[in-house]
């Protein structure tokens, strides 16, 4: 009751340098909306159309090295990017996705790196091999075309160190997963709220490697996290 009186007195004071009598309490006015951009943009795709904007703009935008493949070439696309940027260190890390062990990526890697699978009820061992591994293998719940982004979806069994920590993170995405832009991942989550159903803890969109721009607007790659971000998209409606 205190702070509500305190605020009030508070922005009573600003109304009175601003030379008004009281306090709006109620908005004042109609704001009618433009346009349904946030809604409908690049909703007019279909999905091979969404798919390839996806690609150029991870690419040319956000710095990404995206490539597309077909289930049949998976785990042959999956072993020769790991061979690309393992540069000697052997050590790869996945995320306990049950769509990793599915497409059989966890066992291809197995056969040739030395590979750990997060473990919930290891939470230091699984963050310090994280920490360690030359690459973090993820599988992200949805792709955006507008962004070039990915989004991750936290859980006991998706620990974040696996897409933070290595210096390469390798997302999979299924093709059929790729969404418009975010107002569309906002209407899901709603759903989902809207039935009870468990959130993630925590829910991450990713558009490109580490970087930032804030020194004299000069963009500088790796400053934290992973340097280098590769998407690895499954054509599942081919």
């Amino acid at each position: 009751m205190l702070d509500q009186q305190n605020r009030q007195k508070f922005l009573a004071h600003l109304a009175k340098q601003f030379g008004r009598d009281q306090v709006r309490t109620e908005v004042v006015g109609s704001y009618p909306k433009v346009n349904q951009y946030p809604e409908t943009r690049l909703t007019e795709l279909d999905i091979d159309q969404r798919c390839a904007q996806f690609i150029d703009t991870s690419i040319n935008v956000a710095g990404v090295d995206c490539q597309l493949t077909s289930i049949k070439q998976l785990k042959e696309s999956f072993l020769q990017l790991c061979e690309k940027y393992a540069e000697g260190q052997n050590n790869i890390i996945f995320t306990d996705d049950v769509r990793l062990h599915q497409y059989g990526l966890i066992e291809a890697a197995t056969s040739q790196y030395t590979t750990y699978t997060w473990s919930p009820e290891k939470g230091d061992e699984s963050r310090n091999f994280a920490a360690t591994a030359r690459i973090g293998v993820a599988f992200a719940e949805y792709g955006l075309t507008e962004s070039g982004g990915v989004v991750l979806y936290s859980s006991a069994q998706n620990g974040r160190s696996v897409s933070l920590l290595p210096e390469v993170s390798i997302i999979v995405l299924e093709k059929s997963k790729i969404l418009p832009r975010v107002a569309q991942l906002a209407e899901i989550l709603h759903i989902k709220a809207q039935h009870g159903e468990r959130m993630p803890s925590c829910i991450n969109i990713i558009s490109g490697p580490s970087s930032t721009a804030d020194i004299e607007l000069v963009k500088v790659v790796g400053v934290h996290g992973p340097i280098k971000q590769v998407y690895l998209v499954i054509d599942d409606v081919e």
